[in-house]
């Protein structure tokens, strides 16, 4: 496994603005010049396993042929067209050894979030597959900015997000392989809460707060529970500084030893900890209170995460669902070939009800089955394009729809396409199962088992 961590340029801004808006701004500016060091960084890093197998392609003469071209391009046309999927989500999918091609996902990451990837593929074949996390720019200009990469599923991958964007996870196997796979990808804290049995819905002032009249910004979040609840530590590290502040009262500071950032736990009624301390996550370092400045409020931990000047330390704690939908799509059609039972069924972006509609499909239209996720195919069309339907609103390419007679000789296309290949000529007089349309083309079998598209409904 190589993970790549990226720069952690953005700076705290409210210590010298008077106002959210021109706090928002000059983060924005920041923002901006990140993407800038990261374009840099991004030419001075070293390959990816899946940077190193494209090399190894062109060194063998592989990258140019038409399956190694194809390869490549249904890498790029992954980070290109990810569709969007909700977290935690799992899949369960086919890839075709014969077609060059990947799977990819993409969803928002919010700065502190952990995000999770176990994969597995069946099969008794060994091959390289190659699990690739892309950190998407705000410019679409810019190219991904690969945060975590893997040649193989021996173990399972994380990540901790460095900033609020979007994120693609893309899986691919190497040239001339594929088989069923199964992924799930979570999200959730990457920190431990630091109050005892409370969570996130007791932080009752956040992070960005205006303070003094408007004077300053909140530098971190209020987390409210009853005076003597124990403080626990956020992370693993050090403690570095056990002190009495008149702003924060009693105060423990822990350096994180897994990440470069500074934990600041204030307003403690007491502190049960030393200077030089080894912590883990859960080590009692105090007990809730209100000293210093916080005199006049109730008991509550502030608690901050410094990174390059402070950060919202919200993410970090927040422990979102982690249920996912119940898996009621058919698994059995995985790789095979389905079609719509009614007209009117949407294609779909992602697999949402409320996902963009791609189109709205015809009765009959086959659909091949790529993966299955809670109540949803992923499916491609015959034209190529991939989407989600419901499988419920799918049935299996069995039985034929009609017989019919070929009234003429016929072209019988791999394709709905009459510039695609063809695959036999079907003699006048041949009796032929109809198993779907599409685009002005039936979806036909030959009397000798073939599959294929005749074009022209009215010389049927």
């Amino acid at each position: 496994m190589k993970g790549h961590i990226d720069m952690k340029c953005l700076r705290n801004m409210s210590a010298t603005t008077s106002g959210w808006t021109v706090w928002a701004g000059l983060a924005v500016l920041s923002l901006n010049a990140c993407d800038q060091i990261d374009q840099i960084q991004n030419e001075l890093r070293d390959l990816t396993p899946h940077e190193a197998y494209v090399e190894s392609l062109r060194a063998v003469k592989l990258a140019e042929t038409a399956l190694g071209t194809q390869w490549v391009s249904a890498a790029a046309r992954a980070l290109r067209e990810a569709p969007t999927v909700p977290l935690p989500f799992e899949e369960e999918g086919f890839l075709f050894a014969e077609t060059p091609e990947a799977r990819s996902y993409r969803f928002e990451l919010r700065r502190g979030q952990r995000l999770s990837i176990d994969a597995a593929l069946d099969g008794e074949d060994s091959f390289r597959i190659f699990i690739d996390v892309y950190r998407m720019p705000e410019d679409p200009s810019r190219s991904p900015i690969p945060v975590l990469s893997s040649g193989s599923l021996s173990e399972s991958l994380e990540y901790v997000s460095t900033r609020r964007a979007d994120y693609v996870v893309r899986l691919q196997p190497e040239l001339l392989h594929g088989g069923r796979y199964h992924i799930e990808l979570r999200v959730d804290a990457s920190m431990a809460f630091p109050v005892a049995e409370r969570d996130t819905r007791a932080v009752l002032s956040f992070f960005g707060d205006t303070r003094d009249g408007g004077s300053r910004n909140h530098r971190g979040v209020d987390i409210f529970a009853r005076r003597g609840t124990p403080v626990l530590s956020a992370t693993n590290g050090r403690v570095y500084r056990v002190e009495t502040t008149t702003i924060g009262g009693n105060v423990v500071w822990v350096r994180d030893s897994d990440s470069p950032q500074r934990i600041y736990y204030a307003h403690l009624d007491s502190q049960v900890v030393q200077d030089g301390m080894e912590v883990e996550r859960g080590t009692l370092l105090g007990f809730v209170g209100n000293t210093g400045n916080a005199r006049t409020t109730r008991p509550h931990l502030h608690f901050s995460v410094y990174s390059r000047g402070a950060v919202d330390p919200f993410y970090y704690l927040f422990q979102p669902s982690q249920t996912l939908p119940d898996a009621s799509a058919p698994l059995e059609y995985l790789g095979a070939w389905t079609r719509t039972v009614s007209a009117g069924i949407r294609l779909r972006e992602g697999p949402d009800s409320r996902a963009a509609v791609v189109s709205e499909l015809e009765e009959s239209t086959p659909l091949r089955v790529l993966a299955a996720s809670g109540s949803w195919y992923r499916v491609r069309l015959p034209n190529g394009r991939d989407g989600f339907v419901s499988a419920r609103l799918t049935e299996a390419v069995v039985q034929p729809l009609r017989r019919q007679f070929v009234e003429s000789t016929s072209a019988l296309f791999s394709s709905p396409s009459r510039v695609s290949p063809v695959m036999q000529d079907v003699a006048a007089g041949t009796d032929v199962a109809v198993l779907g349309s599409y685009e002005g083309f039936l979806y036909v079998q030959s009397p000798d088992g073939n599959t294929g598209w005749l074009a022209g409904k009215a010389d049927l």
